[in-house]
């Protein structure tokens, strides 16, 4: 299977949440390690999240430097890379940030579970791909991004997406920003939610590298095979 460089980034507390137990949007890392996720971006053809994350955040996933975005138009780029959302889009709604903010190009991939009449609506705004009956075909769309010419894949969460395409065996990289903060709560989000491994299925990683960033611990690891 032909399948774009994929790679998540996450922030998450020293307890490893990337919310706290509202499953609110919020600021966790540091304004250089912000800067480094901006330049990721950057670097990516598209930025993908999960349905929850679309409609608990309204991400923008845009880039915000100009001179990165300019960079990409010397490049012959897209100012913004692709946003990408995966999942039902029964909650989505029709006007967000992740819709109408920046100039990107928009794909949703859903299931036949979705309303077909506001699958129908959002085609006006983006391309909508339906694929499998309560599960996105992520293998699938995997393919249908390559088809697109997408090399580099940032995934950007949440949890249960996440989780998904680590099952699926279809990560090649994660980044791990560790901020000093603690969130605690059973019920907050994790890097990687959903039904979870079990012992003879855990997903072992392979250090590549640590990155300071004042108060704030980068790692850096691929999946091994």
């Amino acid at each position: 299977m032909k399948k774009p460089f994929v790679f998540i980034n996450c922030a998450v507390s020293a307890d490893g949440k990337i919310s706290t137990v509202e499953r609110r949007q919020i600021k966790i890392s540091n304004e250089l390690d912000r800067e480094r996720v901006d330049k990721l971006r950057a670097e990516s053809d598209a930025i993908l999240v999960g349905m929850n994350t679309v409609v608990g955040d309204d991400p923008k996933l845009t880039v915000k430097s100009e001179k990165l975005r300019k960079e990409r138009l010397k490049k012959g780029l897209p100012e913004n890379p692709i946003k990408i959302a995966v999942g039902n889009l029964n909650r989505m709604k029709l006007s967000s940030d992740f819709l109408d903010y920046g100039n990107a190009e928009k794909i949703i991939f859903t299931t036949e579970k979705s309303d077909k009449r506001k699958a129908g609506k959002l085609r006006k705004k983006s391309e909508v791909y339906v694929l499998g009956e309560t599960k996105v075909n992520l293998h699938r769309m995997m393919e249908i991004l390559h088809e697109k010419g997408v090399r580099k894949l940032m995934v950007e969460g949440g949890g249960t997406i996440n989780f998904e395409l680590l099952r699926e065996r279809l990560v090649d990289e994660i980044y791990v920003a560790i901020a000093p903060k603690i969130f605690g709560g059973k019920t907050a989000p994790t890097l990687a939610d959903g039904d979870g491994f079990r012992a003879d299925k855990i997903l072992n990683l392979e250090f590549l590298g640590l990155e300071k960033l004042e108060d704030v611990v980068v790692l850096r690891y691929t999946i091994e095979k």
